[in-house]
């Protein structure tokens, strides 16, 4: 009997790290098939070359599809997605994958995702049903769900809004956030270890700052970060960096980045990837998150990690308790840095349950890949009017 193929693709260092143990429960079951397929900022020495940490975790690359070029311009994203189109044809052809595994709303994982529902292969999509209003991933995320024949959604709520949007509720299976199974089954590093690692001692308060480019809101990157770094000026604080994802205008935040660090280099790291024991790690042992990153989000509650998060790209999404909203003013950044400092704050999250669940997700993920019938019934979508 031969092995049911599951093709996992992906485009980003964040997006690797919820994958993770997906891509091992796949490879450790003796019916599937793993395959593998690399694109976008893992391709990409800008962003550090990722894919060579999917090599080093011992996953072979079935396939790798470049998009990126150099321009952070807007029609730098339409055009990686037709690079991707005929690149992901041409992969997909190749594999011949029973089913395409998808994460969340990227552009290239929209043109993966649109190549295989032309070739009819069932499309897998995980974290579908958010909701970002600030970025253009808004509506790559929605239109990946209807092209996708599976829903593996982070919340009920979530499930909910896929259904309403004419999904089968028997193919959508809320599980949770499966980017929770690390910190469950990683061995994140002591305080000290992390010290060491990062080259820079983490005296309290220290935070992990993130800040990605807010997509709908055209050329106002560069205004953001001034009023970002103003903020931070205004606390004698540990601040590392990690650096946006490849959106328009993340050549300017990290342009900012960069000019900030060279001149607070006693008190400021930068990094371009810091890999997932070392970012979770980060978020375990650091004082605050600010920025506007779905980590702060997910990942952060079940580290009782106070976030603040800054302006519309994470509007829409559930927030839990950790997480302070603000605008992009330099006062209202410093007001909300202040209350997630704050004794009263941080002991509210004391008992904080993270409503993206407590992890054991991926097994679950692989489990129903593993059983799903495969056919024209999951190729012929129906649409459910409730």
């Amino acid at each position: 009997m031969s092995k049911r193929k599951i093709c996992v693709v992906t485009g980003s260092r964040a997006e690797y790290g919820h994958l993770y143990w997906l891509l091992r429960a796949i490879e450790d079951d003796p019916a599937l098939e793993l395959q593998t397929v690399v694109t976008g900022m893992h391709l990409s020495s800008d962003f550090g070359s990722t894919v060579n940490v999917i090599k080093n975790d011992g996953f072979q690359i079935s396939g790798k599809v470049k998009v990126l070029s150099s321009s952070g311009k807007d029609e730098e994203m339409t055009r990686p997605i037709g690079r991707g189109l005929n690149g992901f044809t041409d992969i997909f052809k190749k594999l011949s994958p029973d089913i395409v595994v998808v994460l969340g709303d990227r552009f290239e994982v929209f043109s993966a995702a649109i190549a295989a529902y032309i070739l009819q292969i069932p499309v897998a999509h995980i974290h579908g049903g958010e909701l970002t209003e600030g970025a253009l991933d808004e509506g790559f995320r929605h239109s990946i769900t209807k092209m996708a024949s599976i829903h593996f959604p982070a919340a009920k709520d979530y499930a909910d809004r896929i259904i309403r949007m004419g999904e089968l509720p028997r193919r959508v299976f809320a599980f949770g956030a499966p980017g929770l199974d690390s910190i469950r089954g990683l061995n994140l590093l002591t305080k000290k270890e992390l010290e060491e690692s990062l080259g820079l001692k983490m005296e309290s308060p220290t935070a992990v700052v993130t800040y990605h480019p807010v997509t709908l809101e055209r050329g106002t990157a560069s205004a953001q970060m001034d009023e970002l770094v103003s903020a931070l000026d205004e606390f004698d604080m540990r601040i590392i960096f990690t650096m946006p994802n490849a959106d328009t205008g993340h050549k300017v935040i990290t342009g900012k980045i960069r000019k900030y660090a060279e001149k607070n280099k006693k008190r400021v790291k930068v990094f371009t990837s810091l890999g997932q024991i070392r970012y979770l790690s980060l978020l375990k042992h650091a004082d605050l998150m600010i920025g506007n990153s779905s980590s702060g989000i997910v990942e952060a509650p079940s580290l009782k990690l106070p976030v603040v998060n800054i302006g519309d790209r994470q509007k829409g999404r559930i927030k839990p308790g950790n997480v302070i909203d603000c605008g992009y003013s330099s006062r209202e950044i410093k007001k909300a840095v202040k209350k997630a400092l704050s004794s009263t704050f941080i002991g509210s999250l004391a008992k904080l349950k993270n409503p993206y669940g407590k992890g054991n997700v991926s097994v679950r993920i692989k489990d129903r890949l593993k059983k799903v019938k495969l056919g024209e019934e999951l190729i012929k979508k129906e649409f459910f009017d409730g």
